[in-house]
């Protein structure tokens, strides 16, 4: 019988003033899964993760954690849910080593035991060196891994992550990534919002897209990203001497003076039969490059047509 981390039917979240955030969404994420839950600013996420969160309250609909009611049993559901909150939050008087064992005593862990957790975590992250710091002292990078470690000191069966690489940079995200893949294959259920993509490409096997409070696309990774049709590169280029640059199933775009070329080609070319085609009108390619990753052009989509609505 299928576990699922986490059930949400039928939710609904009206504000005061009428403003409908949520609009009967459905979603299963199952346990063990590394979910991304991706969406425009204003889309719904937020309000979604708030909820699940019981940060705020619903309107209507249903919302399990691990088969525990949101209703009847909150106390079930705080016990298997760590969260990362976007906003960094500073503790103000106590260090690290302190907050993580207060943050233990919240879920009723003995002293002695969130001390070997606290450790534990700090090390995970990095940040054993910094154990007797203030989160103030710490960079926007550091405190983020400090939240990741205080919201999983009760060892939650189900993680969720808003924006958890927010201001850190490229090499110590690429060493995040490895964590949060070697915590979820320690069967770690994960969701992930974030707005680098390629870190939801990545990371994640299946994802859902909100825009304005609705569900659009509840689907793995890997179907969504095949379904694209075509792919794009940027060229550095020479040789090119005003020719019309015409080839089936290709868009070009010239820029820089005529020394980049972005080209939109369609899966079924050949990008060799198009690189042939560049040779024959005398130009040179110097350089090749993803202009957009597969996910950021589905993305995108969505994000054109909600300014469009």
């Amino acid at each position: 019988m299928t576990q699922y981390a986490l059930e949400i039917e039928n939710l609904t979240k009206v504000y005061d003033g009428g403003f409908q955030a949520l609009k009967n969404i459905n979603l299963k994420i199952k346990e063990g899964d590394f979910f991304a839950l991706l969406g425009h600013n204003g889309a719904g996420k937020s309000t979604t993760i708030n909820i699940i969160s019981s940060i705020i309250s619903k309107t209507s609909g249903k919302v399990k954690v691990f088969g525990h009611d949101q209703d009847t049993d909150i106390v079930a559901c705080k016990n298997n849910l760590g969260v990362v909150a976007q906003e960094i939050i500073y503790d103000t008087n106590s260090n690290l080593l302190e907050g993580l064992i207060v943050q233990g005593g919240y879920y009723g862990i003995p002293f002695h035991e969130a001390k070997i957790r606290g450790l534990y975590w700090l090390d995970k992250m990095n940040l054993l060196d910094k154990a007797q710091n203030t989160t103030r002292e710490l960079s926007g990078g550091m405190a983020r891994r400090y939240m990741i470690a205080k919201a999983l000191m009760h060892n939650p069966k189900l993680l969720i992550l808003d924006e958890p690489t927010a201001g850190v940079d490229v090499s110590l995200r690429r060493e995040m990534w490895d964590f949060l893949q070697e915590i979820n294959n320690l069967g770690i259920t994960v969701i992930l919002t974030t707005h680098y993509l390629e870190e939801a490409e990545y990371l994640c096997k299946n994802i859902a897209i909100i825009q304005n409070g609705e569900i659009k696309v509840n689907t793995s990774m890997k179907q969504l990203i095949t379904s694209e049709n075509d792919d794009q590169y940027t060229l550095d280029i020479s040789g090119y001497t005003d020719q019309k640059l015409e080839y089936p199933g290709v868009i070009f775009t010239l820029k820089d003076n005529n020394t980049t070329l972005e080209i939109i080609i369609n899966k079924e070319i050949s990008i060799s039969k198009c690189f042939n085609y560049l040779d024959s009108v005398g130009i040179t390619i110097q350089s090749l490059r993803n202009s957009q990753n597969r996910l950021e052009r589905i993305f995108m989509r969505f994000e054109d047509a909600t300014h469009k609505e």
